[in-house]
């Protein structure tokens, strides 16, 4: 085991050393395949931001609850408590008429107009924000259903069709994400089964002479595997790289934009698992496309 380790140790620096002789067009590889691994992870960052932006709207679902007139604020009281106690509820906000007249006069410009007003028409209104396990569309239908059914309320207003709408659109953008990456990854592989392809073309004469004194496929293979094992390695590293940049040069824009909107949300890059994900998937294409390129064009390569 040890003579094995060793023998794959130095065939490792020995194929990271042929790749230094080569500087400009190892570079210019580990630069592509860095370029198509960085486009899925960016990708990846897009959707992760826009979830953490939005404060994750599919699970901050809202209803409101605009309850009869003349209902009392200790009546409106009751039933704000009454529907607290449902275990598909967290919370429950009572916004008395006074309160959004009140609002109203301020926000709107019209003070003049309402103050003219004989009497309040704005009935006490229930903010009732359902619990993080029943937000899904069918769950809210029935919360909505049972609060139109309780005496003092007259209206449950529910918009479900935007969260339907996110969710879709979310889904749609993860299927992209996914077909962009096997895309990607199969690009990956073709760079890098053409990159051995042509390493083997020029070094058939060395080839051919150590299949001659008896030396095996798999022998012969092994320095073009760790080959591709360090272009995706180095490819990996490329798109880390590139990942870091993009958010540098986007964090500063995007987060004076969100102060614009009173929000602290500073845009996030990739965490410890995700470059780790990285990394790997390039090791791995690398790996594959020089296996698969290897093992095919070394079969055709036969002392004579």
């Amino acid at each position: 085991m040890g003579a094995w380790l060793t023998r794959h140790a130095q065939t490792s620096i020995g194929s990271l050393g042929r790749l230094s002789q080569h500087k400009l067009a190892t570079l210019l590889t580990i630069l592509v395949i860095g370029i198509a691994l960085a486009l899925p992870a960016c990708l990846h960052l897009l959707i992760d931001n826009a979830q953490n932006a939005t404060g994750n709207w599919n699970r901050a679902v809202d209803l409101t609850v605009f309850l009869k007139r003349p209902t009392s604020v200790e009546d409106a009281t009751r039933t704000a408590d009454r529907i607290r106690k449902r275990r598909d509820v967290s919370n429950v906000e009572l916004i008395t008429a006074d309160a959004a007249l009140k609002d109203f006069r301020r926000d709107s410009g019209f003070g003049p107009a309402i103050d003219a007003l004989n009497d309040n028409p704005l009935p006490h209104t229930l903010v009732v924000t359902p619990a993080a396990e029943f937000t899904t569309a069918a769950s809210l239908e029935g919360l909505a259903a049972d609060l139109r059914g309780m005496p003092s309320v007259d209206v449950v207003q529910l918009d479900t069709a935007w969260v339907n709408r996110l969710n879709a659109i979310l889904d749609t953008v993860r299927s992209a994400l996914v077909v962009a990456a096997a895309l990607l990854a199969l690009g990956v592989m073709v760079i890098v089964g053409n990159t051995i392809r042509l390493d083997i073309q020029n070094r058939r004469t060395e080839i051919e002479v150590t299949k001659l004194v008896g030396g095996s496929d798999a022998f012969v293979r092994r320095p073009f595997l760790y080959n591709g094992l360090w272009y995706g390695l180095g490819g990996g590293l490329i798109a880390w790289i590139i990942t870091l940049a993009v958010i540098g040069v986007l964090r500063e824009p995007i987060g004076r934009v969100a102060g614009l909107y009173g929000s602290a949300f500073e845009l996030g890059g990739l965490d410890p698992r995700a470059t780790l994900i990285l990394l790997g998937s390039g090791i791995v294409l690398g790996w594959l496309g020089s296996y698969l390129a290897a093992s095919r064009h070394l079969r055709a390569i036969e002392p004579t």
